[in-house]
């Protein structure tokens, strides 16, 4: 969905630069970039129909999973209409369940004023975008290295709470005795009361190394969007009948996020590596020719287990 990005690291199914480039804009409108990303998203806003179909070509497939990858821009999400409109035509049009996934860099956590600046856009963007919103501290695993260690535990930032206590630091980093800083102390305290008074933001952590991280994360998403729970209508059930059979097998496999990637992030990562090591080399033995087996095990020990792994592959 970015008509500025030419070099995407992925094979994409259907790519807004086919319709319209940001390049061609800037060279026939005389727009910069901001303004001619705009005004390429409300091209497609504007004639959505051929859009529209290489979309639904996608949904041929039972239970077809789509994902949108829009530019970084906050505006778009904040203050222009033009993704709102495209997807809700889409929704309606093709009776979608969707979800935003709202990534935010973690370097923003080691900045008081900046972290309440990121809640009230990703606020913005919750109202803006009216879908239900995951949004996402990413490159948790790098936070460590952005800055000095955070006053309070890395829940107190994930879970949106309390935010007053946060105003101490702010004054420190405005420099309270100067005319600027009072006025930023006051303003960022009016957007505290804002945030707590519609306490609707929260955020997950995301390393995309670390694979619990990821599962996680997946997991959210899929409620979010209805994916888990199948078929909004199942032999006249509703989704919310679906959704309280299946619950019960859903486990959610959560961990201290504290204690995961600031109070012991190495031992995790030496645990993860090993984990990761032992699947590798076990992938390596399931690959083999059954006959090569007993070439690299201990008869007595791995045989019948090696044996089990294979048939159940085959």
């Amino acid at each position: 969905m970015d008509p500025a990005n030419d070099s995407l690291p992925y094979q994409c199914a259907v790519d807004i630069r086919d319709f319209i480039t940001l390049e061609e804009i800037m060279d026939e409108k005389q727009l910069g970039p901001n303004g001619g990303l705009m005004y390429a998203l409300e091209s497609v806003e504007n004639s959505l129909e051929l859009f529209s179909l290489q979309v639904k070509s996608l949904l041929q497939e039972e239970n077809s999973y789509l994902l949108f990858d829009c530019p970084g821009q906050v505006e778009l999400f904040t203050h222009h209409g033009a993704l709102f409109n495209i997807f809700k035509r889409l929704e309606k049009e093709m009776d979608l369940r969707l979800c935003v996934v709202n990534l935010i860099d973690s370097i923003y956590l080691n900045s008081a004023s900046q972290y309440i600046s990121i809640v009230l856009l990703s606020l913005r963007s919750m109202l803006m975008m009216d879908l239900p919103q995951i949004n996402v501290f990413s490159k948790i695993d790098m936070l460590k290295q952005y800055g000095d260690e955070l006053p309070f535990r890395l829940d107190y930032y994930t879970d949106v709470q309390e935010l007053e206590y946060l105003q101490p630091i702010i004054e420190k980093e405005s420099s309270e005795n100067s005319y600027m800083g009072k006025k930023l102390k006051k303003l960022t305290e009016n957007i505290s009361e804002i945030i707590s008074d519609f306490n609707l933001v929260s955020f997950e952590v995301l390393c995309i190394d670390d694979k619990q991280s990821m599962i996680n994360l997946q997991m959210v998403i899929d409620k979010a969007n209805g994916y888990v729970f199948g078929a909004s209508e199942i032999g006249g059930d509703t989704v919310w009948a679906e959704a309280t059979r299946q619950q019960a097998g859903i486990t959610n496999n959560v961990y201290d996020i504290q204690e995961r990637w600031i109070d012991n992030k190495e031992e995790y990562d030496k645990e993860e590596e090993r984990k990761r090591k032992e699947l590798l080399k076990e992938q390596e033995i399931l690959d083999k020719p059954l006959e090569n087996l007993s070439k690299e095990l201990d008869p007595e020990v791995e045989w019948e287990r090696a044996v089990k792994e294979w048939e159940e592959k085959t």
